[in-house]
C-alpha cells in the first residue's frame, strides 16, 4: 500500500468514528437540553463534513501530475483545510448564537450525569483520533491530516473544560453556567478556525516556509561538496507531501557542462535522501567567475586549478544567503 492509499484508509477511519461520536453527542443533548452539549454537537458535525471533505480531497490529491497539473494535485488539500476552518468559525458563531438566546430565554438542563459521561468519553476519542490523524500527516507529509487532527484536539481540549463546567452545574444548579460555557467554547472555536484558514491561505499563497528553508540549508551544510561553491536563489514550494525546490548552483567556471550535471546529480541525491522521491528539483548552474565579488577566499575546492587567492574561511549556507539572487549578492 502506497502512502497515499494510506492517507485514505487513515481519513476513512476518523470519518467512521466522528460519525460514532456525532450520534453520542446529540443523543446527549436531547437527554440533557443543555446548550453546552449543544456546542459540542455542534462541533462534531463540522468534524464529519470536514472528514468528508478531506477524504474527497485526499482521493483528488493522490492523482499524479498531468498536463492540466504539472504540479501534482497536493494543493487540494489546502482547500480542505480551508473549507474545514470556514466551517469551524461558522459552527462558533452559531454556538455563541444559541447561548446568548439561551441566556436570555432559560431553558431547564436534564440528565446532565449521563450527559457528561457521554460527552467525556467522546473527549477521549476525539484526543486519540487527532494524536493518529497529526502522526499520520506529519509522517505522510499530509497538511489536511494534520489540520484535522489539530481540530479534533482542540475539540478535547474544550471538551475538558465543558465537563468540567457541566459538572458545576450539576452541582450548583446555576442555569447561567450553561449559556457561559457555550460564549467560552464557541469563541475558542472561533479562533481555533482562523487559526487554520491563516495556516492554509498562506501554504495556497506559497508563503516561504522559513522552516522547511532552514532545514534544507543545514542538510546541504553537513553534505556539502568542494566543488558546491555557493548554493542561492531558492525557492520552495509545498505541494501535498511533494516539495518543489528552485535553486542556482555555483560551480568552477571551467568545469564542463559534464562535470556541471555531476555536481547537480550529487545535490539532488543528498535531497532524494533525505526526502525520498517526494522532491522535484530544478536547478540552475553558475559559473564562479559572474560575481563581482570572488568566491576564492570562501571557496573551500582545494584543486581549483585556477585559485586567484588563498581560502581564508569557508563559506556557510545560511538563511539569507540561500535565498539571495546573483543582483541581490553583487549589491551586498
Amino acid at each position: 500500500m502506497d502512502e497515499e492509499q494510506v492517507k485514505i484508509k487513515v481519513q476513512k477511519r476518523i470519518v467512521f468514528i466522528s460519525g460514532l461520536i456525532l450520534i453520542g453527542k446529540f443523543i446527549a443533548y436531547f437527554l440533557t437540553n443543555s446548550v453546552g452539549v449543544l456546542t459540542d454537537a455542534m462541533e462534531s458535525i463540522v468534524n464529519v463534513v470536514a472528514g468528508l471533505i478531506s477524504l474527497y480531497c485526499l482521493r483528488w490529491g493522490a492523482k499524479p501530475g498531468d498536463k492540466e497539473h504539472p504540479y501534482g494535485h497536493g494543493k487540494i488539500e489546502l482547500i480542505s483545510a480551508s473549507v474545514e476552518g470556514i466551517l469551524i468559525s461558522v459552527a462558533g458563531v452559531m454556538i455563541i448564537y444559541e447561548a446568548v438566546k439561551r441566556l436570555l430565554v432559560p431553558a431547564e438542563v436534564e440528565k446532565l450525569d449521563i450527559g457528561i459521561v457521554i460527552v467525556a468519553v467522546s473527549g477521549v476519542l476525539n484526543y486519540l483520533m487527532g494524536y493518529y490523524s497529526i502522526r499520520s500527516g506529519k509522517k505522510y507529509g499530509s497538511m489536511a491530516l494534520v489540520a484535522g487532527g489539530k481540530h479534533l484536539q482542540s475539540d478535547t481540549y474544550s471538551t475538558i473544560g465543558l465537563v468540567a463546567g457541566l459538572l458545576v452545574l450539576y452541582f450548583t444548579g446555576l442555569a447561567w453556567i450553561d449559556s457561559a460555557l457555550a460564549l467560552i467554547f464557541g469563541s475558542i472555536i472561533i479562533i481555533t478556525g482562523v487559526s487554520i484558514l491563516r495556516n492554509t491561505i498562506a501554504g495556497l499563497l506559497d508563503t516561504a516556509d522559513d522552516k522547511l528553508l532552514e532545514e534544507l540549508a543545514d542538510l546541504l551544510n553537513e553534505n556539502r561538496q568542494p566543488e558546491w561553491v555557493d548554493i542561492h536563489n531558492t525557492k520552495v514550494i509545498k505541494s501535498g507531501n511533494c516539495i518543489y525546490i528552485d535553486c542556482d548552483l555555483t560551480v568552477p567556471w571551467y568545469y564542463t557542462v559534464s562535470e556541471g550535471h555531476k555536481a547537480g546529480e550529487k545535490l539532488k541525491k543528498v535531497l532524494t535522501d533525505r526526502y525520498n522521491e517526494k522532491v522535484q528539483l530544478t536547478l540552475h548552474l553558475d559559473p564562479c567567475d559572474i560575481f563581482e565579488k570572488p568566491k576564492c577566499n570562501t571557496c573551500i575546492f582545494e584543486s581549483c586549478r585556477h585559485r586567484k587567492t588563498p581560502m581564508v574561511k569557508p563559506e556557510k549556507i545560511t538563511l539569507s544567503s540561500f535565498i539571495l539572487n546573483e543582483n541581490e549578492m553583487n549589491a551586498g
